[in-house]
C-alpha cells in the first residue's frame, strides 16, 4: 500500500493545485451565504473525485488491472495515453497564455456565481472535479494505479480516500481559513484569488507538462518491463 500511495500522492497534488476551483470557492465564500456555499462546493468536489476514482476501481477489478501482483498491460497503455493527452493540453494552454497577466479575466460564469442555487453550487464542485481536463485524467490514472497494485478492497478504498483528501487540500485551505478566521481571512483570500486569476493559464500549462510527462514515463515503463 505504501508504494501505491507514493504513486498517487503526486497525482493528488496535481489535482489540488487547481487555480479556477480555488478562485470559485473563494468567490463563494465571499457571498452572503458563504458558510453554506463554500462547504457545499467542497462536498461536490469530494463526491466528484470519489465517484470518478470509484468508477476506475470498479473497471480495474473485472478488467484484470493486476496480474500476479503486477500491473496489466492495458494499465500502462492507459497511463501512456493520458500522459500524451496532458502534454498536448499543456502545449495548448501555453500557446493561449496572456503575456500581460494584468489583463487576465475570470470566466463569464463566475460573474453570476453569487446567484447560484445550492444545487448549482454542488453541481459546480462536482463538474470542476470530475469533468476538468486536468483533474479527470489524473484521477483516472490514480484509480488505475490503485486497482493495478493487487491490494485488498479495503486498502484500495483507503488509498482512494487518501488521494481524495490530498487532492482537496487546495479547496479545504480557503474554507478552513474562513471557518476559523471569519472576515479577517478575506484579505488573504483576495490576494490568493487575484494571483490565481493572473497566472491560471501558465500554472495549468506547467502542470499539464510535468504530470503528463510523469504519466507517459510511468506508462512506457509498464509497457516495456
Amino acid at each position: 500500500m505504501g508504494k501505491v500511495l507514493g504513486d498517487v500522492l503526486g497525482l493528488a497534488a496535481g489535482v489540488a493545485v487547481s487555480p479556477l476551483p480555488i478562485v470559485a470557492i473563494i468567490l463563494l465564500l465571499a457571498t452572503p451565504q458563504g458558510r453554506l456555499n463554500g462547504p457545499l462546493f467542497a462536498i461536490g468536489w469530494v463526491v466528484g473525485l470519489s465517484a470518478l476514482g470509484t468508477v476506475m476501481l470498479a473497471i480495474g477489478g473485472p478488467a484484470g488491472a493486476s496480474t500476479h501482483q503486477q500491473p496489466a498491460t492495458w494499465v500502462g497503455g492507459l497511463k501512456l495515453a493520458l500522459g500524451v493527452l496532458l502534454v498536448l493540453l499543456g502545449a495548448w494552454q501555453w500557446r493561449r497564455r496572456i503575456a500581460d497577466t494584468s489583463q487576465a479575466q475570470l470566466p463569464k460564469w463566475m460573474a453570476a456565481i453569487d446567484r447560484f442555487t445550492p444545487i448549482k453550487i454542488f453541481g459546480l464542485g462536482l463538474a470542476l472535479a470530475a469533468a476538468n481536463l486536468k483533474n479527470a485524467p489524473l484521477t483516472l490514472a490514480a484509480g488505475a494505479s490503485i486497482s493495478s497494485a493487487g491490494l485488498p478492497v479495503g486498502q484500495q478504498i483507503a488509498s482512494l480516500a487518501v488521494f481524495v483528501i490530498i487532492a482537496s487540500l487546495g479547496l479545504l485551505a480557503p474554507l478552513g481559513l474562513v471557518l476559523f478566521m471569519g472576515e479577517r481571512a478575506m484579505n488573504v483570500l483576495g490576494a490568493w484569488r487575484d494571483w490565481a486569476v493572473r497566472h491560471n493559464t501558465a500554472v495549468m500549462a506547467v502542470l499539464f507538462f510535468i504530470l503528463g510527462l510523469k504519466l507517459f514515463g510511468d506508462g512506457l515503463g509498464m509497457l516495456i518491463s
